[in-house]
């Protein structure tokens, strides 16, 4: 894949998979705007394991508290980070079991379709709006229930047919159930690490099995570049919502969306 490609596919990546725009619809768009052949799911993985530790490192805080309340769940102690963690799994594990149900019946691929990237990202761009602008901000992590997050867990899974956004629909969830912004935000990253890891070791295995070397490079390019953008990004983001709202963000999506539509059908 020839640099060019791998650097603009991981940049888009990096901006977009925890802004509530809608990462894998940019991803499957760049190369059909470009002219590029799909670059496939391998390096769409790549790139999002890329983000997942940009995410680790820009919570790393977060993690601290996680990963010891992980050994502290398995050993039925109740604290702060046992009950963090458990409400990361109950997110996870819709989008988890469902993906890997669409990836093994061959589905996945099947979805990857402009016009229905328009519909989802105007619809669900509409919906976060709403639940942004009419939605309770008053809720913190620390009051989450294991109800919230199974909640914001079946909505994530939603987030499979591209266009829906993992963010944007999971930050809607998040938004309608009453949590402020930067709490939505934070959680509906913290919860796309164990999917986004159940991936990468997808992605592992597929490159070892295919003896690909230059596809284990791409992938690797790719996921560097992805790590840098995606920091940035987070950065931006959570400096904006200190003091703004999601709506300039919905403008994009129901503009592109209504574009997507207007060129698939019209």
């Amino acid at each position: 894949m020839p640099l060019l490609q791998i650097a603009v596919l991981a940049v888009v990546q990096g901006i977009t998979e925890f802004w509530p725009i809608s990462s894998s619809a940019h991803l499957i768009l760049t190369p059909v705007v470009f002219g590029w052949v799909d670059q496939g799911l391998a390096v769409d993985v790549a790139v999002h394991v890329g983000t997942m530790l940009a995410v680790i490192a820009y919570l790393h805080r977060d993690i601290w508290l996680v990963v010891p309340g992980v050994f502290e769940l398995v050993r039925g102690r109740s604290s702060l980070g046992a009950q963090r963690a458990w409400h990361i799994i109950i997110g996870a594990l819709p989008v988890i079991a469902l993906g890997g149900v669409l990836q093994l019946s061959g589905a996945m691929t099947e979805l990857r379709d402009p016009g229905l990237i328009g519909f989802t990202l105007l619809g669900f761009g509409v919906l976060l709006y709403l639940a942004d602008r009419f939605g309770p901000h008053v809720l913190r992590l620390e009051r989450m229930t294991a109800r919230h997050a199974l909640l914001i867990g079946l909505a994530q899974a939603v987030s499979l047919i591209p266009g829906t956004s993992r963010s944007g629909i999971t930050i809607t969830a998040a938004r309608a159930l009453g949590f402020e912004r930067r709490e939505s935000t934070r959680f509906s990253m913290l919860i796309a690490l164990p999917a986004i890891a159940a991936a990468g070791i997808l992605l592992g295995i597929e490159v070892a099995m295919s003896d690909d070397v230059m596809l284990g490079l791409d992938a690797l390019a790719a996921g560097m570049v992805a790590f840098l953008t995606a920091l940035v990004a987070i950065a931006l983001m959570m400096r904006w919502l200190a003091r703004a709202t999601f709506t300039p963000f919905v403008v994009y999506r129901v503009v592109l969306g209504a574009g997507l539509l207007i060129w698939a059908y019209a």
